[in-house]
């Protein structure tokens, strides 16, 4: 990673990870106070907006396809987010198109990779049903879309996508969330992402849901937590749903660890909250989603000291609770 430097709010910018044939451009950026201000990290794995040109040639629709893939400008929510309530922010910049971050490094489809693809395969590395439904690792089709590709992936290249963007991502994801359990006893990680708008479900008589909160079923984040989420949301009167139809994917696997007291949290949030009508750019609901996010944030942020402060956090975590409060 290189060196950080601190900014005039006393955050440090850093940038790790290489976007293959960008010329040297970071696959992501951290944004954190040192020290933490509060025991939380917002992750986003999917606003990625740095397309290498090569990778848009390799397209078969370069105009419409990567936008249907990303999370639309949901990392401009998270720096207005991180700006308002301290929390550290981890940033790709890697498109999802290139490769997806909340996607096992195994979860391949091997169909679309044009050489090495048979040594590579091994009883341990069979797709899982995001792969084989075009959404694996590296996406292969989009619904509205169909085919990404031209033609098939050097396995080389695939290789290079890993270490170059994925390890390093999450190592880095890793080693804040260790950070913080160290300092405050706990730890949030919000996975935040964003979502096409949802449809009315059956016998529903308070709308679609705006909101999706994941937790893996329970195994990713602690209950507490999650009841609060659902609390902050229905003050604000934000129709929220449970782990349906988005439970998260492997950022909550592989990060979330309620009984070592590092919790993983995804929240999906409707593109229409916050974007224009077409879905591309910020709309007149931006600023009251950053306004929502940031009560949630902290109502978290104060929960999550108060449960590290019993297991072994610094002296000034129950105090900072305290005042959140």
């Amino acid at each position: 990673m290189e060196r950080s430097r601190a900014d005039s709010t006393d955050s440090r910018i850093a940038s790790g990870g290489i976007i293959p044939g960008s010329g040297g451009v970071a696959a992501f950026r951290v944004i954190a106070p040192m020290p933490s201000v509060i025991p939380v990290l917002i992750s986003v794995p999917h606003a990625g907006r740095a397309y290498p040109e090569a990778l848009l040639a390799a397209m078969r629709d370069s105009a419409v396809a990567p936008a249907r893939l990303e999370d639309r400008l949901v990392d401009r929510l998270a720096l207005a987010v991180g700006k308002e309530t301290g929390a550290g922010l981890l940033v790709a910049d890697a498109p999802r198109a290139m490769i997806d971050l909340n996607r096992a490094p195994h979860d391949i489809d091997w169909g679309m990779i044009s050489d090495g693809a048979n040594s590579a395969r091994t009883a341990s590395a069979v797709p899982g049903g995001r792969a084989r439904g075009g959404l694996g690792l590296v996406p292969r089709r989009v619904p509205g879309v169909g085919e990404l590709w031209k033609a098939p992936l050097a396995h080389a290249e695939l290789i290079a996508r890993i270490e170059g963007v994925h390890q390093p991502y999450h190592a880095c994801l890793s080693e804040h969330l260790a950070r913080l359990r160290a300092r405050w006893g706990a730890a949030l990680m919000i996975d935040l992402h964003s979502m096409p708008p949802l449809p009315l479900r059956h016998g529903s008589a308070a709308g679609p849901a705006r909101v999706v909160l994941g937790d893996r079923f329970g195994a990713s984040c602690g209950g507490s937590l999650v009841a609060t989420a659902f609390s902050c949301l229905a003050e604000a009167r934000m129709v929220a749903a449970h782990n349906r139809p988005y439970a998260g994917g492997y950022g909550l696997d592989r990060h979330g660890a309620p009984r070592r007291g590092i919790h993983a949290m995804q929240i999906e949030i409707d593109r229409g909250c916050y974007l224009e009508s077409r879905l591309m750019e910020p709309g007149d609901g931006f600023d009251a989603m950053v306004t929502l996010l940031v009560g949630l944030v902290r109502r978290l942020a104060g929960q999550v000291a108060m449960l590290g402060s019993g297991a072994g956090a610094g002296d000034d975590a129950g105090g900072w609770a305290q005042a959140a409060e």
